[in-house]
């Protein structure tokens, strides 16, 4: 196989106009055998990013342990739960306070699941306090087993197949379980078709997480990868734009043609992507603000980007119908 050249410094060539995928304003292109540099990468980091080592050096045995701490996980709260039972997700077990065991929208589903060998345990609300470390259980909690990712080629097949143009949230080391939430729930309610995490100084799947998205994950498929960058590569081979979310990035993400299949890279709580991780990126892009703050939340602006794309997707439709 020929070896791609080195991306060459400066930004992307700009193609005006519309693309084939449909959509204004300007897109990057992307040679055949070359990816445009990130457009808003200066040349000194561009320097020396032959130099900075992968992050993803935490050892195998750690990784495999934060994955064992994840099974038999608790899901608590009746909108999780909810979701969790019309989705006929496996669960071990469930507590439940007495008036909720028979609450017209539980009860039918309670039965279900026991039917199908989940134990179910009327409780008071002293027991799920002690068993939910006094969460916010509102009357129902359950025993869940580890969250069971897709694989990424999995993913993106799945993907594919709902829509012409998919879109898909990559997150960078993002460590903090209610901005996964958050951004999970953001994700499936905007119409987006998976989520990327990787295995290794990044959180999993757990209760918190799933309290977050408040039933979302039960419709919106995750994938958890050894490595970001290399499944970062992957999904450029299967067509994927890759959009890196970058405060300083020169290029405004309402500015560009969002259309096609897309990729959303969201970085970490205060670090925010690794300059690793913009090097794989085809385009970064940023957010422009007004006020004296420098930077938004993770989460907000993970929330905002994907609202911009589906803006954009969504003004197409109706100027096509």
């Amino acid at each position: 196989m020929q070896p791609k050249p080195k991306p060459s410094k400066g930004k992307p060539k700009l193609v005006s106009g519309r693309s084939k995928h449909g959509g204004g304003g300007a897109r990057p292109q992307r040679p055949k055998f070359q990816r445009p540099a990130v457009s808003s990468a200066s040349a000194a980091p561009r320097k020396v990013l032959a130099q900075i080592p992968v992050r993803d050096t935490q050892p195998i045995a750690a990784a495999a342990a934060a994955v064992e701490e994840e099974s038999n996980d608790l899901i608590y709260g009746r909108h999780t739960l909810l979701a969790a039972l019309e989705s006929d997700r496996a669960l071990n077990r469930i507590w439940v306070v007495s008036h909720l065991r028979y609450d017209a929208k539980f009860t039918t589903l309670l039965d279900q699941a026991k039917r199908k060998g989940t134990v179910i345990d009327e409780v008071d609300n002293k027991r799920l306090d002690f068993i939910t470390e006094q969460a916010r259980h509102q009357g129902i909690a359950a025993q869940v087993a580890s969250y069971d990712y897709l694989d990424l080629p999995d993913l993106i097949t799945q993907a594919k197949a709902a829509t012409d143009s998919p879109v898909i949230v990559a997150l960078d080391s993002m460590t903090d379980p209610h901005n996964l939430g958050a951004i999970i729930r953001t994700a499936e309610a905007l119409g987006a078709q998976g989520i990327v995490i990787p295995q290794r100084r990044a959180v999993g799947i757990t209760s918190a997480v799933a309290k977050v998205a408040a039933g979302a994950l039960e419709s919106i498929a995750v994938a958890r990868v050894v490595n970001l960058n290399q499944a970062l590569e992957q999904l450029k081979e299967s067509g994927f734009w890759i959009y890196g979310l970058a405060p300083n990035a020169k290029e405004s993400l309402h500015k560009m043609t969002l259309s096609g299949p897309i990729v959303l890279v969201v970085g970490a709580e205060g670090e925010g992507l690794s300059l690793l991780t913009q090097r794989h990126c085809d385009v970064l892009v940023s957010i422009p603000l007004q006020g004296k703050t420098a930077s938004l939340n993770a989460s907000v602006a993970g929330g905002m980007a994907l609202y911009e794309i589906f803006r954009q997707r969504w003004i197409h439709r109706v100027h096509h119908v």
